[in-house]
């Protein structure tokens, strides 16, 4: 095997073979050569262990210098020293050290046996050039494969998610048969369209869409049911057909099907206000540019539709690192809370295994743990920024607000929190500034309504934190102050009403 170049891993200790293998290797100088005081120690080690004449163990002592010419090839496992790796560790550096490799097939097989640490030190180094294309694929691998560790270490190298999440790569994603499955997904693709799945059938984009809209509930509109979504999303895929039928047989390859070319070729998705763009050029640099205008990228914020992905694949400890990650964790929090109770409610439903509904119970809360925690930092630290961040119009979740999400979603002590309390107080009482004996003077003025004049009102900067109504109360206000200000504010409105 050693001559052959195989790689070896030899355990120190176990007696034997193994010892003296290890013996011979630990002394061997760089020149090849044994000293000849150890010569004879090991040619005596040879008789005592196989009882064997001189004549036989100086022949296996050749036997053993032989080996040595491609030590290399030789990794030494001592078991009982303190500063020695895990075996396993010792076996898959053996094979790095001792096959020929690419970077790419390296780092799968490290993916392949979840060490992180081997692929931080000896594979993904900076001084290594890497194509952008073999990163996505790791990236891929790593999170079909529910590598988490994996997922980090290659945002951190460079891979790009805005360039990396693609239509036909999400999808992917969503029909993996690798890592953590959870098929209570199917049934819910199941119920939202009403018929029974045929075998192999593959979950789209705007299934997840309808499944979502679905769990959340109260009109809330998925993004990728939206019509600028289906109508690039059919585009799509009817350019990809194109090109499959008009390229025929030429781009084959004996390892690539037409749907693994697709998710290599396929580039982030764009559109803009009354337009679908598809970038199809396949001679464009490699290093794809994020535009810096929101409206023109497709997934705005991949870490937020891939923590969906995650949940709704029942991958907890996937959804958390996309939480830490991306913007708008607080509102992130709260969607997966939705989602993990609605699924576990489904689970219950579906009479599912029966730990299912109460490990994603469990999910949920924990998500609706950091959404409280999160609120009561933010409003430790300012108070009315944290009432902004619950009224903050999201363009990526229906353009609902992390106030209005909570409240559909059930989350008694999300809304209950002080924060969320003085929100809804401010809202109630609109511009009326509440202080001592307020409530007196409100009393008074509806009998007497010359006293309105004594009570106190907030100023614009003071509501800054409410729902945009409240902004066109305010317009209204000062309407009488400047006539252009009075015509501002009409065309606003229309513009909201349209």
């Amino acid at each position: 095997t050693v001559k052959d170049k195989d790689p070896v891993v030899v355990c120190e200790g176990t007696g034997r073979a193994a010892d003296l293998l290890a013996i011979t290797h630990k002394h061997l100088a760089d020149e090849g050569m044994l000293r000849p005081q150890v010569k004879e120690e090991i040619i005596c080690m040879i008789q005592n262990t196989f009882n064997f004449s001189l004549k036989q163990s100086k022949h296996l002592f050749q036997i053993l210098m032989e080996c040595m010419v491609h030590r290399d090839c030789i990794t030494i496992f001592d078991a009982d020293s303190e500063e020695q790796q895990d075996l396993d560790l010792a076996i898959l550096t053996a094979l790095l050290k001792g096959t020929n490799l690419s970077a790419s097939e390296q780092l799968n097989l490290a993916m392949a046996w979840d060490r992180v640490d081997i692929a931080k030190k000896h594979i993904l180094i900076y001084e290594q050039h890497w194509k952008p294309d073999a990163l996505e694929q790791a990236m891929l691998d790593a999170l079909v494969m529910d590598r988490v560790d994996f997922v980090k270490l290659l945002i951190e190298y460079g891979v790009n998610l805005h360039c990396f999440l693609t239509i036909p790569r999400l999808e992917e994603l969503y029909n993996t048969k690798q890592g953590p499955t959870n098929t209570l997904l199917h049934h819910l693709v199941q119920d939202v369209k009403q018929h029974t799945l045929l075998s192999g059938y593959r979950i789209t984009l705007i299934d997840i869409g309808l499944v979502v809209e679905y769990l959340i509930g109260r009109a809330y509109r998925s993004s990728y049911t939206r019509k600028h979504f289906r109508a690039l999303y059919n585009n799509l895929y009817r350019n990809q057909k194109h090109r499959r039928r008009s390229s025929g047989n030429r781009n084959e390859s004996a390892e690539s099907t037409p749907h693994s070319q697709f998710i290599r070729t396929a580039q982030p998705y764009k559109f803009k206000e009354k337009s679908v763009v598809l970038h199809k050029s396949r001679k464009k640099s490699k290093e794809q540019n994020v535009s810096d205008d929101p409206e023109s990228t497709g997934f705005i914020y991949p870490y937020s539709d891939l923590l969906v992905w995650a949940v709704l694949m029942k991958r907890q400890k996937m959804a958390m690192f996309f939480w830490q990650h991306g913007e708008e964790a607080t509102v992130k929090a709260v969607i997966a809370c939705i989602l993990y109770r609605a699924m576990a409610h489904e689970a219950k439903e579906s009479h599912m295994v029966d730990d299912a509904s109460e490990e994603l119970k469990n999910y949920s809360k924990q998500f609706g743990q950091l959404a409280l925690d999160l609120l009561e930092k933010a409003f430790k630290q300012n108070e009315r920024m944290a009432m902004t961040l619950l009224t903050y119009e999201l363009r990526n979740w229906s353009n609902s607000t992390c106030l209005k999400l909570a409240v559909s979603g059930g989350l008694r002590p999300f809304v209950s929190h002080t924060c969320t309390q003085m929100l809804l107080t401010d809202m109630w009482m609109g511009r009326l500034k509440m202080r001592k004996n307020s409530w007196l003077k409100i009393i008074i003025s509806i009998i007497l309504p010359p006293t309105i004049l004594t009570l106190e009102f907030k100023s614009k900067a003071e509501m800054s934190h409410v729902p945009q109504s409240q902004d066109f109360q305010f317009m209204w206000y000062y309407s009488d102050q400047n006539a252009s200000s009075s015509k501002e504010s009409a065309s606003v409105k229309e513009y909201d009403l349209e």
